[in-house]
């Protein structure tokens, strides 16, 4: 049997071939009239040739946008990290700014309509009187006073990162009204602020003590992973020598070892380098047990037999190897910077006032009836929680992303 299939093809029965029984009717496929061209049989669609022709980098962003979580935790990441560039605008009142007549005042709400009127964002004045039985200072919104919040004001005076004097803030209090969203402390000082000049320093923190540490455990790691022999002994049994001392003691007597004199930017940088120098053992192991794995390939023995120094074989080819792994380590070990810097200094060993960080926030809440009674001053935890969830998050899609061939 055959006929005429559709685009000049042939209809061409195969007869009593495999899978045909007995009296089945025969299998039909179609048969093509048309020459063949070999360049339009290995043609590739657009799709097609766009992903083979990517590189590892662009077939990683392919596959980590479609992480959803781990892009909400980058732009989460991405908008706190922004905010420490402009804390003394983002801030409503600058960082040594006291209230007297409002201490430990509880947080005001924005309200936007009076009597049914659309007025804008505002907060109510309040008056206070002390309560003698619990001692506790009580604060009572007054609402005759509306004071309407201003945008892009005049407010108080402060040096841009300690360099340009300046005034603008984002938002500001009424004029002889108070703005206080977070509450205040112990002093009277607006919370949110100092919440966001906090920022910068405990973030920065992750930063610089992660540079450290990375710088030390690809140096370390990469040379005993290459070199091996005893070289590779020596490093490994430095390894489990700090590894073996409980990590928040060693933290805690490395940090109280900091003189007492020394200004806040050098307890600063010294907290920050306690933090690096102890973080780096378990990535020097990583790399190292990459290194093992990857001098004997084939392209590793091609750069050694054409002269190529170690360094440049470390360097430009065995690293280039994991770096995905690397970044995606990078981001799971800044929470424990972060983490490790908010503990030192709510326990008092860490940085001091007149330095704000989260840490030295939560060190004024440590006296549990404070907390009991103006519980706002926990609010510090908030940022933290939010920041080491976010670099969770976005490490998972980093380290699912590592590997696009999978």
């Amino acid at each position: 049997m055959s006929g005429e299939g559709l685009g000049g093809g042939t209809l061409t029965g195969a007869g009593a071939g495999a899978g045909a029984g007995a009296g089945d009717p025969p299998l039909s496929h179609w048969v093509s009239r048309d020459p063949f061209n070999p360049a339009e049989a290995e043609r590739m669609s657009p799709a097609q040739e766009r992903f083979y022709q990517a590189s590892q980098w662009q077939m990683m962003w392919w596959k980590f946008r479609r992480h959803r979580v781990a892009l909400a935790a980058a732009a989460l990441l991405g908008l706190f990290y922004a905010s420490i560039l402009i804390s003394e605008f983002l801030a409503p009142y600058a960082l040594t700014t006291r209230d007297p007549s409002h201490i430990y005042a509880p947080p005001q709400r924005v309200h936007f309509v009076q009597d049914g009127r659309l007025i804008g964002p505002f907060v109510y004045g309040e008056h206070y009187h002390l309560d003698i039985v619990r001692l506790q200072r009580i604060y009572t919104p007054d609402k005759t006073k509306i004071e309407r919040i201003r945008f892009f004001c005049h407010g108080d005076p402060y040096l841009f990162w300690g360099l340009v004097p300046a005034d603008r803030h984002l938002f500001c209090p009424a004029r002889g009204g108070t703005l206080y969203l977070l509450g205040t402390d112990r002093l009277g000082r607006d919370m949110l602020s100092r919440i966001l000049y906090g920022t910068r320093i405990s973030l920065t923190v992750g930063l610089v003590g992660i540079a450290i540490s990375f710088f030390l455990g690809i140096l370390l790691g990469g040379i005993s992973g290459y070199y091996g022999g005893w070289i590779d002994t020596v490093i490994q049994r430095l390894i489990e020598m700090m590894r073996s001392f409980p990590e928040l003691p060693l933290w805690m007597a490395l940090s109280a070892a900091l003189p007492i004199t020394w200004s806040p930017i050098l307890v600063y940088f010294g907290i920050t380098l306690i933090l690096g120098m102890l973080d780096w053992p378990g990535l020097a192991r990583a790399v190292r047990s990459k290194l093992l794995a990857l001098r004997e390939e084939d392209f590793c023995t091609a750069a050694r037999l054409m002269g190529a120094k170690p360094s440049r074989i470390i360097a430009r080819h065995l690293l280039p190897s994991f770096t995905s792994h690397i970044i995606a380590s990078a981001t799971l070990s800044i929470p424990s910077m972060i983490l490790g810097e908010t503990a030192l200094s709510f326990l008092g060993l860490g940085l001091r006032p007149p330095i704000t960080s989260w840490g030295v926030l939560l060190n004024e809440a440590q006296n549990i009836n404070v907390v009991a009674l103006y519980p706002w001053l926990m609010t510090p935890v908030i940022p933290v929680f939010l920041v080491v969830l976010a670099f969770n998050f976005l490490g998972d899609g980093l380290r699912d992303a590592a590997d696009p061939y999978e």
